[in-house]
């Protein structure tokens, strides 16, 4: 039987975890892998956490399945084994995961429900992504499926379904439509949110577990603030 457990030790929240696989919510600010700001990232949190819970000695295994922006919030998967490693990677590949957002954006989309189609090529020198509406050299196909589930006073709340994971895909597409996500100045929404964050969440996933074969499904508690409050039920 998994193990589900709530933690908020360092600030850690845990939503999930068994001998294999462990999914935390990430904050808004965190890094999942270390990068040149030389900040703590989430990946070594998450070792510490699992080195004092087990009292285990020597280093603790880890892999990074994939990432999120570090202004955004919400279900981050990491493998505890190097046994199930490639095979949380082989879930993304063939898109047998089911992965959810949502997403705030000041300005109602062209439609209430769209499937967005472009090719992204990424800047590396400002580290952006370029959405395109034919493909040109370098750039990646992405998909998403949006719906707008909620209008806030200000504000629409969406539901994305996200099938393929390029370079700020989401933040990139939706402000290609005309729909910069709350807080994003670096994709045209004009002011930022006071925490550097931004309204992005990855709110919901579902899999096949790779070992256990058991459906796993997931959903990420809100981060606390006005905006976000105002989108729950």
């Amino acid at each position: 039987m998994a193990e589900k457990v709530l933690s908020n030790k360092s600030n850690l929240n845990v939503l999930y975890e068994d001998n294999h696989i462990i999914i935390v919510n990430k904050r808004v600010g965190d890094i999942v892998q270390g990068d040149k700001t030389g900040d703590k990232p989430l990946s070594d949190v998450v070792k510490a956490y699992i080195k004092e819970k087990y009292n285990k000695p020597g280093n603790v295994y880890l892999g990074t399945v994939h990432r999120l922006d570090r202004p955004t919030s919400g279900l981050v998967i990491f493998a505890k084994t190097s046994k199930v490693l490639p095979r949380l990677n082989k879930l993304f590949v063939s898109k047998d995961i089911s992965k959810i957002y949502w997403a705030v954006v000041k300005k109602q989309p062209p439609k209430n429900e769209d499937t967005l189609i472009n090719w992204l090529k990424k800047n590396p020198k400002n580290n952006k992504s370029y959405a395109h509406n034919k493909e040109v050299t370098d750039s990646k196909k992405a998909i998403l499926h949006y719906k707008t589930i909620k209008k806030l006073d200000h504000y629409f709340l969406l539901e994305i379904h996200l099938e393929t994971g390029r370079h700020h895909q989401i933040r990139s597409q939706l402000s290609t439509i005309g729909c910069p996500i709350k807080g994003d100045l670096k994709y045209g929404f004009n002011r930022s949110n006071k925490d550097a964050g931004i309204h992005l969440h990855a709110r919901e996933i579902q899999f096949i577990h790779p070992v256990s074969k058991k459906p796993i499904h997931i959903i990420a508690p809100l981060p606390k603030d006005p905006i976000w409050d105002a989108c729950l039920p």
